[in-house]
């Protein structure tokens, strides 16, 4: 799926990170979402390495990256300690600033990472999300219905585990096809890749941690940010048919997160990068100033 990338596995501070890298010029970070792997960006990546050195990693507890053991605060799996992986990774591999692009769960690492190493993220392109705190404080029976899984998954270990693992890719299929454009947006490979890792009891086990901190210690490294904000310019894009349109004022949210915020949606569901990878293309080359 990634043509003329390389393929790296990186310890940063033990945690293996998985990923791929390739093309040249400034460096740009890709992360991915729940329940998918890197491979979610292999429809934009290689447009993006005619321009960029491009860096697209398995984020912790997902796909070929380590899965460290929890804790009662689920601070393992916190967007904090996702995001220090990543800047370790980047360091590893020798940028000390770069510009990231980031879906769904990637999203809110690197709305972390944006906030904790300002100094590292020059500009910031995130798909598909509003704020953590803010969507959870505004959710109503709309959302509810729509991102049950929020719900499913940050019930107590090991109840949503032994239930997806009876049937991994039937709940796969299901979750991520229930949107207006169904499966078609996944490539018959990057399928295959995303039901693979899937099927392991770990990265089932990782990804509900990740949503277990969401709504705990995520949100109270949110409340000690106090009135601080993001301060790289920040592009926010979403799907026109999905969730965040139907629910949330995007712009407005990340305006009470961020200094300089800009976005738009695009005439698609949540897996923009997949189902519109042109247009997200160009919206990266559009929005980076170099």
């Amino acid at each position: 799926m990634f043509e003329h990338f390389e393929s790296f596995d990186i310890d940063c501070d033990g945690v293996n990170v998985h990923g791929v890298v390739g093309g040249e010029g400034p460096p740009v970070l890709l992360l991915h979402g729940y329940p998918q792997t890197h491979a979610m960006w292999h429809k934009v990546a290689p447009d993006l390495a005619r321009h960029y050195r491009v860096i697209a990693a398995d984020l912790r507890g997902y796909g070929r990256s380590g899965k460290p053991d929890t804790d009662s605060d689920h601070s393992p799996y916190s967007k904090r300690a996702m995001a220090s992986d990543l800047i370790e990774l980047m360091q590893q591999l020798g940028f000390e600033q770069f510009r990231v692009v980031a879906h769904d769960r990637g999203g809110r690492v690197a709305h972390r990472m944006a906030m904790d190493w300002p100094d590292k993220v020059i500009e910031m392109i995130l798909l598909d999300i509003a704020p953590t705190r803010e969507m959870y404080q505004l959710a109503d029976t709309e959302f509810a219905r729509a991102y049950w899984h929020w719900y499913f998954l940050i019930t107590p270990a090991p109840f949503p585990e032994k239930l997806i693992e009876g049937d991994p890719e039937h709940y796969w299929l299901s979750k991520c096809g229930s949107g207006a454009a169904g499966l078609t947006p996944f490539s018959p490979m990057a399928l295959e890749d995303y039901l693979r890792c899937f099927a392991d009891p770990a990265v089932i086990h990782a990804s509900c941690e990740d949503y277990r901190a969401a709504i705990s210690i995520d949100i109270q490294h949110d409340d000690a940010d106090g009135d601080r904000k993001i301060e790289c310019p920040l592009r926010v894009i979403w799907g026109e048919h999905g969730v965040i349109e139907q629910c949330f004022d995007a712009l407005a949210l990340w305006r009470l997160r961020a200094n300089d915020v800009s976005g738009f949606s695009l005439p698609g569901g949540h897996y923009l990068a997949e189902e519109l990878p042109q247009a997200v293309f160009q919206s990266v080359r559009e929005f980076f100033t170099e």
